[in-house]
């Protein structure tokens, strides 16, 4: 079973109000839940029977992927199972065969010196009636004359000697020998399947990715009122994303617990008044929001003061509703707002930052990303100068089962990586690849050109490709990251930024700062350091997990 296709799902949302219509009137069964996300206000007990009917249809995928997973490996299984069965009527073909031939031979031995005994053994008889038979449709009267003389001789010889019974024992351990042949053909042909089960385990060794326990708790209900707000049906929901929003809103606890129980408390005291928020802007600051994003929700909520009073419910609302302007703000200029791979066209991406920001890792998940959602993927690693970076390339390209492109010497030009991971990508119709680019500090004016040369190889090389340039921030770093962002945007032309570490931190924050200062949307978030744990940025679900208790 595909995985869900993450770069997708932004799609998804932005044009799912046709579909949402389309699928309204297709299913009756259904008439109050699939109008009910375009609403703009859900209640409680809406939004319990959005998250009931989502963790059915949700424990109904589940069921259906164990099926298939238990159908394709029985299907290795049946087919070793027919393989061992041919072996084994092969091989009993071949032991009645060569009983057969035995049999004959004993047939062919016994007939001159069985005709004295023949009248005990039915068996030794009937295959002399066959043989009488075959000659008897050409010489029938002379092979009768020609048999009569050679009885009587036979007939007396044996019946003179009581003690040489030889003939009989001879033809009885014919037959022993036989029954011995025979026995050890069949336990060959037993013993010989029995190593075949080695395979079978084999086969079914590459089971299907374990599917995440969800539970229908106070974690699922605050994910499912998270994707109903946007508009989402029941029926659109995977597990994958439902584990997600749980990762993002642990990941931010640490920054929440520091932000939000105090605003709470704040705005729980009446209407905002000065006093109120110059505490909110103390708070702001305190999670590294920033001075400059700060001062422009400050800005935002004094003005909004002076029309009316808020209650304390309305002026949590309107301060998500600021928080998310603000991050989509980028994205209202000249960039994309869905940051996906162009299917069937070549795309690269290039990954910038300082040491330990997380490049690497960033790397692997993404290409596990893309893979999983249906892009011929490649990475590039153009990180020659760390040591060991190359092999822990391979180790996450493995893990994504993604190609690596590499230089085996040490110390090589990246430039030249890139230049041989690009044809390599343009010959085997690659849709993305991606750059790992060594780490290196702002004020280092000769990496900074180096990674310029990297842009020039690349714009030459590829001149048609769709080439984005993202920045990988550690999100521990707080307001340092953003100096970092600053030089780095001059060198490779950044197009987004990817903020890891989320759950390390209580400077989740920085995003609001990244944004404000630096004009960059952010295109992925960080918050574990699982290959699941890096997903597509969305700020609605970022403000949520951040504001919401």
């Amino acid at each position: 079973m595909a995985g869900f296709n993450w770069f997708q799902r932004s799609f998804d949302k932005s044009n799912s109000a046709d579909a949402d219509a389309k699928q309204a009137e297709a299913k009756a069964p259904e008439p109050s839940q699939a109008p009910t996300p375009a609403t703009p206000q859900l209640s409680s007990e809406d939004y319990l029977k959005w998250a009931k009917a989502a963790y059915q249809n949700i424990q109904k995928q589940q069921a259906e992927t164990k099926t298939d997973d238990s159908a394709a490996e029985a299907a290795p299984v049946e087919a070793v199972e027919e393989t061992v069965a041919a072996v084994t009527e092969t091989e009993a073909e071949a032991v009645e065969e060569s009983v057969a031939g035995e049999s004959a031979v004993e047939t062919e031995i016994a007939e001159p010196a069985e005709t004295s005994a023949a009248e005990p053994d039915s068996a030794i008889s009937e295959s002399l009636e066959t043989v009488e038979s075959t000659v008897e449709a050409s010489v029938v009267e002379p092979a009768a004359e020609a048999e009569v003389p050679t009885v009587e001789p036979a007939a007396v010889e044996p019946a003179a000697e009581p003690e040489p019974v030889a003939p009989r024992p001879f033809w009885a351990q014919a037959e022993e020998e036989r029954l011995q042949r025979l026995a050890q053909l069949e336990a060959t042909a037993i013993a010989e399947p029995e190593p075949e089960p080695a395979p079978m385990a084999a086969v079914a060794a590459p089971p299907a990715p374990v599917l995440p326990d969800i539970d229908l708790d106070e974690a699922f209900l605050w994910s499912a009122e998270v994707l109903a707000a946007q508009g989402r049906r029941p029926d659109d929901i995977s597990a994958e994303e439902i584990t997600w929003l749980n990762k993002l809103r642990q990941g931010l606890n640490k920054t929440r617990l520091g932000l939000v129980n105090q605003l709470k408390a704040i705005v729980g005291q009446g209407p905002l008044n000065d006093d109120a928020v110059t505490e909110i802007e103390a708070l702001l600051l305190q999670a590294d929001v920033g001075v400059a994003a700060t001062d422009k929700v400050i800005e935002a909520l004094q003005a909004r003061m002076r029309q009316e009073v808020l209650p304390p419910d309305q002026a949590i609302a309107y301060l998500k509703s600021i928080l998310r302007d603000m991050l989509n703000a980028p994205l209202a200029n000249s960039h994309n707002l869905a940051f996906t791979p162009e299917k069937g066209s070549f795309n690269i991406w290039l990954m910038t930052g300082v040491n330990g920001a997380g490049k690497t890792t960033t790397i692997g998940k993404l290409a596990h990303i893309a893979k999983k959602s249906g892009y011929n993927t490649l990475i590039a690693a153009a990180d020659t100068f760390r040591a060991a970076a190359v092999e822990q390339v391979k180790t996450w390209g493995a893990r994504s089962d993604v190609e690596v492109i590499a230089n085996p010497g040490q110390n090589t030009d990246p430039a030249a990586v890139v230049y041989d991971a690009i044809a390599a990508s343009q010959s085997r119709n690659i849709e993305l690849l991606l750059v790992d680019t060594a780490g290196r500090l702002q004020n280092k004016k000769n990496l900074m050109d180096e990674l310029a040369k990297i842009r020039r190889i690349v714009d030459k090389k590829a001149p048609d490709a769709h080439v984005e340039a993202l920045l990988v921030l550690d999100a521990t770093l707080g307001q340092n990251g953003l100096r970092q962002a600053e030089v780095f945007a001059e060198a490779a032309n950044l197009s987004g930024v990817v903020l890891t570490k989320l759950d390390g931190t209580a400077k989740g924050g920085v995003a609001l700062a990244v944004v404000e200062q630096l004009g960059l949307p952010i295109r992925f978030i960080g918050a574990g350091e699982g290959i699941e744990d890096l997903r597509p940025f969305s700020s609605y679900e970022f403000v949520e997990a951040l504001v919401s208790g």
